[in-house]
């Protein structure tokens, strides 16, 4: 999926993120405020008010709200079409009762900004720039345009003109304001929580071929003193009955067949994860082993393993954990997907800290994005650049999220930079994987007890 086929599926997913109920007990909240507001004005503050069309204005309101609830059932997700529909109701009921009461004059016309914050929360861009205009409009109009607010002793309430327009001014920039930034926030929640469900499936998948591993070496383990004794047998009577071509014939197909068998278990036991000797591997075997599927893509990885220092010679080992082993392996995806023609990898260590580091040849991070690698969907080269290096796919930042968010749970931390170009003629990323030694236990190997029998479900 692009980064354009995302946006596109966010946008049709944001409107059903909220639920109709939320939106009737937000109102009938609102209905509840006007009511009261209403009924402090003229009890308590003798304002003479066009009480009659107020009190039918909050009744069409409550109505509406009724009805709603009466049709539809509490859980219904709304629509693009029905969120907006309801948002725009509540901007005109609104206006119309600060039309009734002063218009602007009101110090209740900041509730304007309520509709167009919700709006930008679950709405489409376009509905929401849609209904951010039309607040801007009505405040504008109610400015000019409102039924005055009249004391208890005839005098007209009103605002200064120039507190008036900035107030007016004050409403313009709070709903553009307001408007952006819960749009931002709402969309960087989403897309963060999209991207954390994204890192747990494929540290879910990597663990499920770890199991699977695990479970093809127990199963040849198993099966290799059976068939041995079927080969062993076969070639026992192939012997005795040698003077029978048609049961010679039989028994070799039996024995060619156990003799298959083995081999196909063999092979597939050979990245068994289950033997506790392997659970541990030396560093650059590990990253050997997540470099494995991109060894064969064109480009050439090249290997630099050894210690910083003449005083570090203890060879690092690390677990072979499943996020360890993905995390390098997205690194090195995207390394191989954007080099020329090479790819560097360095291991080194010191008696404090352990080193990865995995650099290519080609054109570098841009730097409009060199500070947010790592954050979820931010797409690290152009377009263009996706288009000509992996032709038929475009990534949406996913990789490099996955792979910083489960090396940093190992304990690692990632720098991300381009090389100078005196390293390589035309720049190149270079990327960090830093693990201190006493978070990884990389002291050197200890008995590590005997094997553990599968145990399946």
């Amino acid at each position: 999926m692009s980064d354009i086929e995302f946006e596109m599926f966010e946008e049709r997913r944001r409107s059903d993120w909220i639920r109709l109920r939320t939106l009737v007990t937000l109102r009938w909240v609102a209905l509840l405020g006007q009511t009261i507001a209403l009924v402090v004005a003229v009890q308590l503050f003798g304002l003479q008010l066009q009480t009659g069309l107020a009190a039918m204005t909050v009744g069409v309101s409550v109505i509406v709200n009724l009805v709603i609830s009466f049709i539809y059932p509490d859980n219904k997700r709304l629509r693009e079409r029905e969120a907006f529909y309801m948002i725009v109701f509540d901007i005109v009921q609104l206006s119309v009762m600060l039309y009734l009461t002063g218009g602007l004059n009101n110090p209740f016309a900041m509730l304007l900004l309520a509709p167009v914050t919700i709006a930008a929360a679950v709405l489409h861009l376009s509905s929401t720039v849609m209904l951010g205009a039309a607040a801007i409009i009505v405040t504008t109009l109610l400015s000019q345009f409102n039924l005055p607010l009249i004391s208890a002793t005839g005098q007209e309430l009103a605002l200064p003109g120039l507190f008036q327009f900035g107030f007016w001014i004050a409403l313009v920039i709070a709903v553009l304001f307001l408007a952006i930034y819960a749009r931002q926030v709402t969309t960087e929640m989403h897309n963060m929580g999209e991207a954390l469900l994204a890192t747990q499936l494929a540290l879910s998948r990597e663990q499920k071929l770890t199991d699977l591993g695990g479970v093809v070496a127990a199963t040849a383990h198993e099966l290799g003193t059976p068939l041995a004794t079927i080969m062993l047998v076969s070639g026992e009577m192939r012997d005795e009955l040698g003077d029978d071509p048609d049961l010679v014939e039989d028994i070799d197909l039996i024995h060619a067949q156990a003799t298959r068998c083995r081999e196909i278990l063999q092979s597939m036991g050979q990245a068994g994860k289950d033997d506790l000797q392997i659970r541990e591997a030396l560093i650059e075997a590990l990253v050997q082993e997540a470099a494995e599927p991109h060894a064969g893509r064109g480009k050439t990885i090249t290997y630099d393993v050894g210690p910083a220092g003449p005083d570090c010679l203890d060879h690092p080992i690390m677990p072979r954990r499943p996020e360890i082993v993905h995390g390098l392996r997205n690194l090195i995806q995207n390394a191989v997907d954007f080099a020329e023609t090479t790819v560097d990898i360095t291991i080194s260590w010191t008696k404090t800290e352990l080193r990865v580091q995995i650099s290519d040849d080609g054109a570098g991070f841009p730097s409009s994005v060199l500070g947010r690698i790592g954050d979820p969907f931010v797409s690290q080269r152009s377009a263009m650049v996706d288009v000509q290096k992996r032709p038929g796919y475009s990534g949406m930042g996913l990789g490099m999220f996955i792979a910083k968010t489960l090396l940093e749970r190992s304990g690692a931390r990632l720098l991300f930079r381009n090389s100078p170009r005196q390293v390589y003629g035309s720049g190149g990323a270079v990327i960090d994987v830093i693990w201190p030694r006493q978070v990884l236990h990389t002291k050197g190997r200890v008995a590590l007890g005997e094997n553990q029998k599968n145990v399946t479900t």
